[in-house]
């Protein structure tokens, strides 16, 4: 229950967001403007180098065929076969809850962004993916460490997003809250048989099979 709630409370803010800034114009808010010429100033071939990377392993085929499909690989492989699932379907569902808002608000991105994107900048794909994943870890992997290392690799995703200009800052809040209500709801729908699984693995018995 605590899952559903938290996932649909995400989504509902996510969703607030994206109808606030479309009823209030197109210009974006203060804080947008003030982190993209912020970024712009922090402008290095490293800092450049590195968020092209994150380009690279948060989206296009990488991101949405690798990722998922390795994920899944590997959990099947600790003998998690609910989780690989469970895995497998939030990406599934923060991506395609991602292009329906992206079509719904269609928000222009930055005029100088420096990269190659899809239509519509709120809100941002490549962090909905990165807080997918986190979340998706820490409930398969309830430990603090992974949610320390989800939350960096969900900011470093962000800045990188902003510093290519390919978003304002506000799509990046929007996509974390996309991709981990997302994230938390499918949570939900599994939380019961993860939580066998999971029992059973820590005891090293037979893994329940999907269709049980």
């Amino acid at each position: 229950m605590a899952y559903l709630v938290a996932g649909l409370v995400l989504i509902t803010l996510a969703c607030g967001l994206g109808w606030w800034i479309l009823t209030h114009g197109e210009p974006p808010f203060a804080v947008d403007v003030w982190w993209n010429t912020a970024t712009a100033e922090l402008s290095s071939a490293f800092l450049t180098g590195f968020s092209r990377v994150m380009n690279w392993v948060g989206g296009g085929w990488f991101g949405v065929l690798v990722v998922p499909l390795g994920g899944a690989i590997g959990l099947i492989l600790l003998r998690r076969p609910w989780a690989a699932a469970f895995f497998l379907t939030a990406e599934a569902v923060s991506a395609g809850g991602v292009q329906v808002l992206k079509h719904l608000f269609g928000r222009v991105r930055p005029e100088d962004i420096i990269v190659v994107s899809d239509y519509g900048s709120y809100p941002s794909g490549h962090v909905a993916n990165a807080a997918t994943i986190a979340v998706a870890a820490a409930v398969i992997f309830p430990r603090v460490w992974v949610m320390i290392v989800g939350a960096c690799w969900v900011v470093l995703m962000a800045f990188s997003r902003t510093y290519l200009h390919a978003h304002w800052l506000s799509d990046t809040v929007g996509g974390a809250l996309i991709g981990a209500g997302a994230a938390l709801l499918v949570a939900a729908a599994f939380a019961v048989p993860m939580a066998r699984e999971r029992i059973a693995a820590d005891r090293g018995e037979p893994v329940a099979r999907l269709s049980a």
